[in-house]
């Protein structure tokens, strides 16, 4: 008892809104962190205790600003566990670089940003981004019709996408943004029968993302077209999660590219699955934003201990030092760009509802949030990854 009364308690705050337009995935990625937290806790080789003050947005940017200015001066926090959208995440990093804290970003997001003050674990666009482009490449004809949320984060990738397949002929045949939160799907379905795109790529978020899938399938008990198995369905956001909610009728078929599924054929990836359901339930459903704030919170509590310190220098310098073997793979975060080392992936959503991996890197991907070493006018030059591993 005395020494669990010794024990330095350092607040950490978490981010997500647990409600609102996709509060579904916020609640997911709380469960990550707070399962590390949790288990670090239990941990005798700590002398701290990891407490978290957990507020929730809502999905209102204006939230995001006033609970991280509440999380930074009234509770102290120094270390923020947060933030789905790349719209929130930019809301508040002002307000993290002022008060020189450190932002734990768990989401994969659109990339060309490096703060000092912000961890990214979530996947940059040469992680996820760059290898569906390249399947598409080299596999189909690159007419891409592209439908996303309207904010950077689909701003960036529509960008990125139109650059890599214009120099080999492709053409990106439309770009539909949506608001975030928006249902009616209906004028971007109906467009899209009346252009017949081979390729359709989503990076549509949240509710929206829930109605356009639902509609996609509606329609196609009509449209033939539209459930062909030729018709190419691309999605750089669908996670177990959402299949819970959608239906696994409606998204079979769906390529994603990601760094974390939960059919991961790993040791760690197994413990991680039946601790994470044994603590939220037997039917939770991580997804690959739950997995890398679980990450976040076990890199933070190593760094701690391994600098004696939670000061944000220490454990920064004390974070690059170390390496987690993980459910998705061997993690690092480089020191160049505060980005994490990741494996990236391919799999389709099937009948069950479960991602089938089609195919992974041999090894963890150096993080190139800016692109600078990718050259995306040879994309086509180089083997698809299908085609690397004989898929």
């Amino acid at each position: 008892m005395k020494a669990e009364e010794k024990k330095t308690v350092v607040p950490v705050g978490i981010l997500y809104s647990l409600s609102g337009h996709y509060g579904v995935i916020g609640r997911e990625m709380l469960n990550g962190i707070l399962l590390a937290i949790e288990e670090a806790n239990a941990s005798p080789d700590y002398n701290f205790t990891l407490a978290p003050v957990v507020l929730n947005p809502a999905g209102s940017l204006e939230k995001y600003a006033e609970y991280c200015r509440e999380l930074l001066h009234r509770h102290g926090v120094k270390h923020i566990v947060g933030c789905y959208t790349s719209a929130s995440r930019k809301q508040i990093l002002p307000l993290i670089e002022s008060a020189d804290a450190l932002l734990w970003h768990s989401a994969r997001y659109e990339g060309f940003e490096s703060s000092n003050n912000v961890m990214y674990l979530g996947a940059a666009p040469n992680q996820h981004v760059i290898p569906m482009i390249k399947y598409v490449l080299e596999q189909y004809e690159p007419q891409i019709y592209h439908v996303g949320s309207n904010y950077v984060w689909s701003w960036e990738i529509d960008r990125i996408t139109r650059e890599a397949i214009e120099p080999v002929g492709g053409e990106l045949l439309a770009s539909r943004l949506l608001a975030l939160g928006e249902t009616d799907v209906q004028a971007v379905i109906d467009d899209i029968i009346e252009k017949r795109p081979p390729v359709v790529l989503v990076t549509l978020v949240g509710v929206t993302a829930y109605r356009f899938y639902q509609a996609w399938h509606a329609a196609a008990a009509e449209h033939a077209w539209l459930r062909s198995p030729e018709r190419v369905k691309l999605s750089l956001t669908l996670c177990e999660p959402e299949v819970d909610i959608v239906g696994s009728a409606a998204l079979e078929g769906y390529l994603v590219s990601a760094v974390y599924f939960q059919s991961i054929e790993r040791e760690e990836n197994q413990r991680f699955l039946q601790r994470y359901r044994e603590r939220f339930g037997e039917h939770s459903s991580p997804s690959v934003d739950s997995e890398a704030a679980w990450l976040s919170g076990h890199f933070l509590a190593r760094a701690i201990a391994r600098a004696h310190s939670a000061d944000v220098a220490d454990v920064r310098q004390a974070v690059y030092q170390d390496v987690i073997e993980g459910p998705g793979g061997c993690t690092r975060i480089d020191p160049e760009n505060n980005h994490a080392w990741l494996t990236p992936r391919l799999a389709r959503c099937g009948a069950d509802g479960r991602f089938q991996i089609l195919w992974q890197s041999p090894e963890p991907v150096k993080p190139d949030p800016w692109l600078t070493w990718v050259d995306l006018n040879e994309l086509v030059e180089n083997p698809s990854p299908l085609e690397q591993e004989g898929g």
